[in-house]
């Protein structure tokens, strides 16, 4: 490994496990100190967000580490087991497209870094299953360490887990990346919750300079998934101000997700299963609660969302009793 790579790598460490209470052990060595260190410090900005490809503008922007040269100051050893788990990243990630568990694929890939140095006979279709049928993530744990004959600490995995997210933007929760819609708004609230986005006035999503953390404010929230272009991976400013229309009360709103709901004063996203996410100035970050638990009054729908037929529907029907009356 070059001076150069080693002294970053140096810096990384002392930045990013200066706090090892809050944050625990991010993930174990799973290669040599040296690739183990990457898949530490690098994951986020470099690994997770395409395990299949190294890229030349892939960095760690606060290291300014670039992916190939860092590859290529690995000895060929270190090379072939970084390409091992690349291969079976990818593997892991064909398998969640294909169980339709799409969105968790980064999920399933941590913790495959992780903790699976040890496990012989790797199999990606299985291990995709127990994310198919866990309803939650401590179950999941539990199924991974019974299957796989670990000790994963729940705990850890959540640090870990909300950290990363955190560092990244999930590429794999879009089901359509080439429009803006409703059913993708609400995977954007959902990612934003699960991975700890703080509330900070006049931000949409994007990283804050000084404590590397996410925020977005209240409307900040719809408009980062308006201005987000998930191809190229940056924000861009199509959308400054969040236009919406206000169509009903809350008791005629249709059980589709990605529909605002209004307060009067704050947006939230419905998720679906009677809960809502939004962005409160009042708790400092992201939240979620049901739809019944606040003061929601109406629901709405946001310029620039697409949404299905049956949204359409029922505004039109809204209308017409409108008329009538």
């Amino acid at each position: 490994m070059s001076a150069t790579v080693a002294a970053a790598l140096k810096k990384a460490a002392v930045y990013i496990l200066g706090d090892k209470k809050k944050r625990g052990k991010l993930v174990t060595v799973v290669l040599s100190a040296a690739v183990g260190m990457l898949l530490l410090l690098c994951a986020p900005a470099v690994m997770l967000s395409s395990l299949g490809e190294v890229g030349e503008e892939a960095q760690v922007p606060e290291l300014h580490i670039n992916a190939n040269d860092f590859y290529s100051s690995l000895d060929s050893e270190s090379r072939q087991r970084l390409d091992d788990i690349r291969s079976a990243g990818n593997d892991i990630a064909n398998a969640m497209d294909e169980k339709g568990v799409k969105d968790q694929t980064i999920k399933a890939q941590l913790i495959y870094m992780s903790y699976f140095e040890d496990v012989q006979n790797f199999n990606a279709e299985s291990y995709a299953n127990l994310f198919v049928v866990a309803p939650n993530d401590s179950d999941l744990i539990a199924a991974i360490n019974s299957t796989y004959g670990l000790d994963i600490d729940y705990d850890e995995f959540v640090r870990t887990y909300t950290f990363v997210m955190n560092s990244t933007i999930n590429a794999f929760m879009f089901t359509d990346t080439g429009t803006k819609n409703c059913a993708d708004l609400a995977a954007w609230a959902d990612n934003a919750y699960i991975s700890g986005w703080g509330y900070m006035n006049g931000f949409i999503g994007e990283r804050n300079e000084t404590d590397r953390i996410r925020y977005a404010d209240n409307a900040g929230l719809v408009l980062g998934y308006l201005n987000y272009d998930p191809m190229e991976k940056v924000f861009n400013s199509a959308y400054s101000t969040l236009v919406y229309t206000e169509q009903g009360g809350i008791d005629t709103m249709p059980e589709v997700v990605g529909i605002g709901v209004f307060d009067g004063s704050q947006h939230g996203i419905y998720i679906g299963n009677g809960e809502v996410i939004f962005s409160s100035a009042d708790c400092g970050y992201v939240t979620k609660e049901p739809v019944s638990n606040g003061s929601w009054t109406s629901w709405c729908t946001y310029e620039g969302i697409e949404y299905p037929q049956e949204v359409e529907d029922a505004i039109e029907s809204l209308s017409g009793e409108s008329s009538s009356e």
